[in-house]
């Protein structure tokens, strides 16, 4: 099946008592036992296990083509359920520029219990052979990476890691499956933060691990999900399910903008640079073009100038809402390095676009006034 028919169809089976074409949300947190104490109808408690969450999972590893998903009540608690999979003494890696969230996960939660990590330029190769030593058991990758959309080779990094036999783990959430698979590139897990394009209306937050297969890996994170008991709550399921619905076509028509206003912004005089894969400029255009369909919605740009300047363009603009997350319907500017903290590589004059799902027309022009404020 396609993208779209997954969307739709997986996980979202007709309510054989009703009839109903919707699917219900199911709060119970209990469910009654057998008389002889088992669990006939599959499910004991809502923690390990609920049917909605079950519908969910079924429909995320159906769109990146794996063989089972567990989901999580953050991206954050996604990314922790990926590095519980490490044991004290042994090693991770993971791009420089990487969403802040995880590198502190690495640094502040995963390093005190004894995992040591290295920070690399994962768009160079040989900085991660480098990097690799016997006690790698983890690369993570970022691409496009958050927030100067950096692609790195999966394929490559997939090759070079399981060759000192480190599993290799995807964050896809830029992306989304629309435009880039990863386990067919040959990682072994995918991660997403579901609040983003899953999610789609700013309104949920989620995340999800996929598997390449079922047993091994899925098999220990399936195990953690219900024991560090960091799961959705059944209406966050119902919501994330509800929106993947129209993945496809909302993730589609946001790049297809996102197209217009990086080529828009890098004619523009009062700015330095854009940051988007679809721009021959880009130093990963190439690469990203053999590993993805599309360029994805997201995309940065460095102002003329320093951080005032930078913020003084957020602020002036009137159709973009001035707002941390991304994958929403609507269009958000942030200026990242305010919020990534003291080991930030992001540039003072940089703002980080998510594009949604207004009138390209109409978000060109506002960027356009907001921008003519600078000297």
């Amino acid at each position: 099946m396609k993208i779209e028919t997954i969307s739709v169809r997986v996980g979202r089976d007709i309510e054989a008592a009703t009839g109903e074409v919707a699917p219900a949300v199911h709060l119970s947190t209990t469910y009654e036992r057998d008389l002889d104490g088992e669990f006939s109808r599959g499910y004991s408690y809502v923690r390990p296990d609920n049917p909605g969450r079950r519908a969910l999972e079924q429909c995320i590893a159906a769109l990146e083509g794996g063989g089972d998903a567990t989901a999580y009540s953050s991206g954050s608690a996604a990314s922790l359920a990926v590095f519980s999979l490490l044991r004290p003494g042994e090693h991770v890696i993971a791009p420089i520029e990487i969403y802040h969230g995880t590198a502190k996960q690495l640094r502040d939660i995963v390093a005190p219990m004894g995992v040591s990590h290295t920070f690399v330029d994962m768009t160079n190769s040989e900085a991660l052979r480098a990097a690799l030593t016997p006690k790698t058991r983890l690369v993570w990758i970022e691409t496009p990476s958050n927030p100067m959309l950096n692609i790195s080779d999966i394929e490559t990094i997939a090759e070079l890691a399981h060759g000192r036999g480190a599993t290799v783990c995807v964050d896809n959430t830029f992306a989304t499956p629309v435009w880039q698979k990863p386990l067919e590139l040959g990682a072994d897990l995918v991660m997403h933060s579901s609040t983003k394009y899953f999610g789609g209306h700013s309104d949920v937050m989620g995340g999800a691990v996929i598997a390449r297969d079922r047993g091994g890996l899925s098999d220990h994170l399936r195990d953690y999900q219900g024991t560090a008991g960091n799961v959705p709550s059944p209406f966050d399921c119902w919501l994330v399910r509800r929106s993947l619905t129209t993945l496809a076509c909302r993730v589609r028509a946001q790049t297809h903008t996102a197209e217009k206003l990086a080529h828009f912004l890098h004619r523009h005089r009062r700015v330095e640079r854009v940051f988007y894969p679809g721009l021959e400029s880009h130093p990963g255009h190439v690469l990203a073009r053999k590993q993805m369909s599309g360029f994805g919605a997201m995309l940065s740009f460095c102002v003329r100038g320093g951080r005032d300047e930078a913020f003084t363009v957020a602020a002036r603009t009137k159709l973009f809402t001035r707002a941390t997350s991304l994958g929403g319907v609507e269009s958000l500017i942030e200026h990242r390095k305010s919020v990534e903290g003291a080991h930030s590589v992001t540039p003072e004059n940089l703002l980080r676009v998510s594009v949604g799902l207004e009138n390209a027309e109409d978000l060109m022009a506002d960027l356009d006034e907001a921008l003519a404020g600078l000297k």
